[in-house]
Order: C-alpha cells, then sequence, then structure tokens
C-alpha cells in the first residue's frame, strides 16, 4: 500500500513537472541564458512541488501501459511548448520594435550580442528587451506567467486530446499581434523618419553642394535618441497591457 502510494506520488509530480518545466524553459524572465542553468532548474522543482497538492487530484491515474504514459508526457510538455512560446512571441514584440527604430533613426548597423535572443542584433533591440525583463520583474507579471501556467490544468485537461490545429491557429493569432504591437510600438519612429528623410531629400535637391550626410547622420541619431528618452513610458505601458492581455487569456474567470 505504501509503495503503491508513493509510486502515485512520484507519478503526479513528474507528469506536472513536464508541463512546468517545459514552460519555464522557453518563457521569457525564467529561460533566459544569463541565468544558471541549475536556478531556472531549482524553480521549476520548488514551483511543482509547491502545486503538486493542488493539481494532483484532477491528474489521470497512473497507467501500467509504458506507450500511454510516454504519450501522457509527450502531451504534458507539448502543453507547456506552447504556453511559454506564446510568451516568447509577445517579448519578441520589442525586438521587433527594436531593429525598425534603429533602422529609422540610424542605428541599423550598431549590432551586439543579444543575450535574451542569443543572436546578433541592433543595440535597441537588446536594450528594449532588457529593459523589458526589468519591467516584468518590477511589476510582478512573471507571477501572471506562473499563474498562467498552473491554470492551464483548467484549460488543457491532462490526458485529454490535443487540439493541435487550434494550437497552430493561436500561435499564428499571436505571432501577427506581436508583430503589429512592435510596428506600432515603432511607429513614432517611423514617422520622425519619414519627415526627416523627406526634408533631407528637399534639402539636397535646393542645396547640391550641401554634405547632406555629415549634416543629417549626427541630427538623425540625435533626434531620435531625444524621442526615445521621451516616448518610453509610453512605449512600455503599450507592450505591458497588450502582454498582459494575451497572457490573461490563460487564466480561468
Amino acid at each position: 500500500m505504501l509503495l503503491e502510494l508513493a509510486s502515485t506520488e512520484i507519478y503526479s509530480f513528474l507528469l506536472i513537472f513536464v508541463r512546468v518545466g517545459a514552460a519555464l524553459l522557453i518563457m521569457p524572465t525564467f529561460s533566459e541564458p544569463f541565468i544558471n542553468t541549475r536556478i531556472r532548474l531549482g524553480i521549476a522543482l520548488l514551483l511543482t512541488l509547491v502545486v503538486t497538492p493542488v493539481i494532483s487530484p484532477g491528474l489521470p491515474p497512473l497507467k501500467d501501459d509504458a506507450i500511454s504514459i510516454l504519450l501522457l508526457l509527450l502531451g504534458e510538455s507539448f502543453i507547456g511548448f506552447f504556453l511559454g512560446t506564446v510568451a516568447r512571441i509577445m517579448m519578441s514584440a520589442l525586438q521587433t520594435a527594436g531593429m525598425s527604430i534603429a533602422m529609422m533613426i540610424g542605428l541599423a548597423n550598431a549590432l551586439t550580442q543579444d543575450l535574451t535572443a542569443e543572436q546578433q542584433g541592433s543595440v535597441l533591440s537588446s536594450l528594449l528587451m532588457t529593459i523589458g525583463l526589468l519591467v516584468i520583474f518590477a511589476l510582478n507579471l512573471h507571477h501572471l506567467l506562473i499563474l498562467a501556467v498552473v491554470n492551464s490544468y483548467q484549460i488543457f485537461i491532462p490526458g485529454e486530446p490535443i487540439l493541435v490545429e487550434d494550437f497552430a491557429f493561436t500561435v499564428a493569432r499571436v505571432a501577427t499581434e506581436s508583430f503589429k504591437l512592435g510596428i506600432q510600438l515603432a511607429a513614432p519612429f517611423i514617422g520622425l523618419g519619414l519627415v526627416f528623410y523627406s526634408a533631407m531629400g528637399i534639402i539636397n535637391r535646393l542645396m547640391p553642394s550641401m554634405q547632406i550626410f555629415f549634416v543629417a547622420i549626427p541630427l538623425q541619431v540625435g533626434m531620435g535618441l531625444a524621442l526615445m528618452a521621451l516616448s518610453l513610458p509610453v512605449l512600455y505601458g503599450w507592450f505591458i497591457e497588450a502582454f498582459e492581455a494575451q497572457m490573461m487569456q490563460f487564466l480561468v474567470p
């Protein structure tokens, strides 16, 4: 009897850990490469330990068939990756905005290694992504990410068939919203760039002897950085509102 009870508890813990661990493996704030792997693993184990007594009564019973257990684990990991991917795609809106802004203010060639995206990107993209992580922690939105994972057990019941088509549609919709949000965040800079380039084109036609690039580039960068300093609070207000709205869809009212 004791051995059977221990097997059931271990089974429940591992089943929950698969979904929680898969979600935290991709989710922003928890999956950043500059966070030690042992710390990330410890957070996933601790969170699983906390929520197991609440979630375990709704889990399917332990089966003797190894294939059924394997399929169940694969389904749980798929759901966890799905939740993490949605949050990560919304976070990439800042990267889109950063690249668009850099192109408009003349900093597109200023590249650096983006630690959050693990690839080379513009300086502004890296800056916006880093500030975005700080804002998420400052506003305790990482609690919302954890709550979304825990509440997902009421939406995606373990053991039930996975609606792959609905998942694909959701990811496509979130990717569209993320790209649209990135362009909206960069809209003031795109407008500034259009007006600035038009003005420089007119000046170049009126004064062909003027060294237009010598004058335009410092002015373009200076105006762009000044506009960023003024619009940064509003920019993150829009981003946080959209990010929170996307994650709230996984919370059961």
